[in-house]
């Protein structure tokens, strides 16, 4: 079982298996489109720091969409963890992992997925009490191949696969018994969100769930 939520190396719950990263280039994209996806049964959204819209974003959904578990993505400073967790993110995510960055989640109570794409890095991960990770990029680290073969010597850590995975390797990526989820931007295309197309993202959103519910639920080690 994970960890309390005020613990950094835990999630706090969500149903979704499937986590959208998301690039905000407008504020006032943010709520219709946590609304969009929460219509279409996805109630966790990653929202990045890539776009400087992005910390604000976090903030409008967090007041105006609590039944959104908002997190941040691509925080890759100690100081982005403090600004994060202050516009009400539930949770961080980063490409990578380093000391300042975890020293910085303790700080803050914030949970946190750090990034690892080798061996190694996995390991350090698990020493220093993670056992839930994001593998990144997925593709260029291995895909399926990857995740396959860490199952042998690390069998104790699960991952959440981000970079890569689409709706055409989805339910490849979910029926491995180390991916209790995966993290996609195919759920929130530009084109739609520029458009504010929220009824196309739905249905984005309700796809994916639909063919998410067709395998047996994640095990044990899913947020909780």
């Amino acid at each position: 079982m994970t960890a309390p939520v005020s613990s950094p190396t835990a999630l706090p719950f969500f149903r979704s298996r499937v986590v959208p990263v998301i690039v905000i280039t407008e504020v006032a994209q943010a709520v219709p489109l946590a609304h969009a996806l929460l219509e279409g049964g996805v109630d966790v959204m990653e929202i990045t720091l890539r776009h400087t819209a992005g910390l604000p974003a976090i903030e409008a959904v967090a007041r105006q969409v609590p039944e959104m578990l908002v997190g941040a993505g691509t925080v890759t400073r100690p100081q982005e963890m403090h600004d994060v967790q202050q516009a009400g993110a539930r949770f961080a995510l980063s490409p990578g992992m380093t000391e300042s960055l975890v020293r910085a989640a303790h700080t803050c109570h914030l949970p946190f997925m750090p990034g690892v794409m080798t061996p190694g890095e996995v390991m350090q991960a698990r020493e220093r009490g993670f056992h839930l990770v994001k593998l990144f990029p997925a593709a260029q680290a291995g895909g399926l191949g990857m995740l396959k073969a860490l199952a042998g010597p690390l069998s104790d850590m699960k991952f959440c696969p981000t970079g890569g995975v689409s709706r055409d390797n989805l339910l490849q990526y979910l029926t491995l018994p180390n991916v209790p989820m995966v993290g996609g931007s195919w759920l929130t295309p530009v084109d739609l969100v520029a458009q504010g197309d929220w009824a196309g993202i739905s249905r984005l959103a309700q796809e994916a769930t639909q063919r998410a519910a067709t395998l047996p639920p994640g095990d044990s080690v899913r947020p909780e």
